[in-house]
């Protein structure tokens, strides 16, 4: 059995002897450690690997030598921006005022910058919203004052309580419980100390998280602005292409009054895609709700609680029956695209998907040297697909649809018309690549499953739908 240890140590020689000697006496194995001073100065983290009951014997032992400790998480750091007159002693009024509301500073940063006033930032601990707001009201006397917003920072401005006031502005943004902080907390560490092995900076990842979950945030409730567009295809079938700003594309294929859903972005914006369905179906509610998924990616995955048959390819369906087993994905078993699919997860609320939905119509393919296998057909309606299955470039069960009679494919991930993004999808998409190194389990793999795509397709003109972006129109000649 398997714990994550957030502790919070005193930073001193042997701190960590001292909780490594806890661990070796009960005979538990140390995994994984991670400890960055510049970062945060107390806080240690261990992976530990023992039985249950050696485990509770050392959530015991370490809390009796206070390294599990809760108290820092009743405290945050506020990072305050004083606009003081740059003469001597200018900051000595303010000082005195920290002084007498009893705070503690963490952190303190100025220098001139050739006007008659220097930005002079302090971070100060804060236990008492009414504390530090009747603290801002008199500094305001004395000066211009502002509040910097944490995750709006261009370095990490304190290295004591870092994580703590960090991953609750994150649970913040996204209005999470307070029982999935300890969760983020660690992922957000894995995922650090993962890039910083790749000699990334750690300050960039944390960076990128934020700049993340803003963007997730900033797109709930009103704010969620997908663009919708339809399509005629063949005789009596239409197509809705909902584009969110974050996440993958949902379509909607509608033939004789009944409807295949293709990917369905993530679960936070589970509220706001339902509006979107029954808006455009009223009888949303009552009627048979089929999806087809092309990968079992968390961000083409988050609506799947809503419907009562997912289609999928046999790998698909095996991913998402080991998460529903508690089990590691197939994003998770690369460990660098682990933490920040952990961190997805959590910060979108992903619900596993159980396996008695999941229809698998479709063989894996056997051994090819092909980068795109047919697997079989599917049909809807007027459509008939031929189902090819990628050999795992962007994720292993990948699959593509090619309708031949009518010039229509549908292909995931494997291509995405990157050149017609909207703007916020195009900011979205900085932000995988950075914490994941690469979108693709194997890039050049699926840059060959790419062009089988376009080897594929015969002569006409093609609408092809990839899961992000608009539709690319495609001509091939004769």
């Amino acid at each position: 059995m398997k714990k994550t240890y957030v502790t919070s140590m005193p930073n001193h020689i042997g701190a960590f002897l001292k909780a490594s000697r806890c661990f070796a006496d009960l005979g538990i194995n140390i995994t994984r450690v991670s400890y960055n001073k510049a970062i945060d100065s107390h806080t240690l983290f261990i992976d530990a690997e023992g039985t249950d009951e050696q485990l509770k014997k050392a959530d015991i032992e370490l809390e009796k030598i206070g390294y599990l400790s809760n108290d820092k998480s009743k405290t945050s750091i506020v990072l305050i921006e004083f606009s003081l007159k740059d003469v001597p002693g200018s900051v000595t009024d303010v000082l005195k005022l920290i002084n007498e509301f009893n705070f503690n500073i963490s952190y303190i940063s100025s220098q001139e910058n050739g006007t008659d006033f220097q930005l002079f930032k302090m971070g100060l601990y804060v236990d008492d919203k009414e504390k530090i707001e009747t603290f801002l009201d008199e500094a305001k006397k004395l000066c211009p004052v502002r509040v910097i917003d944490y995750n709006s920072t261009e370095k990490i401005y304190d290295n004591s309580i870092f994580y703590g006031s960090y991953v609750k502005g994150l649970a913040d943004m996204m209005k999470l419980s307070g029982e999935v902080e300890n969760e983020l907390t660690v992922q957000v560490n894995l995922a650090m100390q993962t890039l910083d092995e790749q000699g990334l900076s750690p300050y960039r990842t944390f960076d990128s998280i934020g700049k993340f979950s803003e963007l997730l945030a900033k797109s709930k409730g009103e704010a969620f602005e997908p663009r919708i567009t339809t399509h005629n295809v063949g005789q009596r079938t239409k197509l809705t292409l909902i584009e969110p700003p974050c996440g993958s594309n949902t379509i909607i294929i509608e033939n004789s009054g009944k409807l295949l859903f293709i990917d369905s972005g993530y679960a936070c914006y589970k509220e706001e895609m339902l509006k979107v369905f029954k808006k455009l179906y009223p009888d949303f509610d009552n009627i048979e709700k089929k999806i087809l998924i092309t990968h079992a990616d968390v961000d083409h995955c988050g609506l799947l609680s809503l419907f009562d048959e997912v289609v999928a390819s046999k790998k698909s369906a095996l991913c998402l029956e080991n998460e529903f087993m508690g089990k590691d994905g197939f994003r998770e078993e690369n460990r660098l695209h682990k933490p920040y699919i952990n961190i997805c997860k959590i910060l979108t609320s992903y619900e596993c998907t159980n396996p008695e939905k999941i229809n698998v119509p479709w063989d894996s393919p056997k051994d090819s040297d092909e980068a795109l296998t047919q697997i079989g057909f599917y049909d809807f309606g007027e459509l008939h697909f031929e189902v090819y299955e990628g050999k795992g470039g962007h994720l292993p069960g990948e699959i593509v649809l090619i309708d031949y009679k009518n010039n229509i494919a549908f292909t995931g991930d494997i291509y995405i018309n990157i050149h017609d993004l909207t703007a916020k999808q195009a900011e979205y998409n900085k932000y995988a690549p950075i914490l994941m190194t690469s979108v693709d389990t194997d890039a050049a793999l699926c840059a060959e499953e790419r062009k089988a795509v376009f080897r594929r397709l015969g002569v006409g003109n093609w609408e092809i739908f990839g899961s992000h972006g608009y539709k690319k129109e495609y001509n091939v000649n004769v």
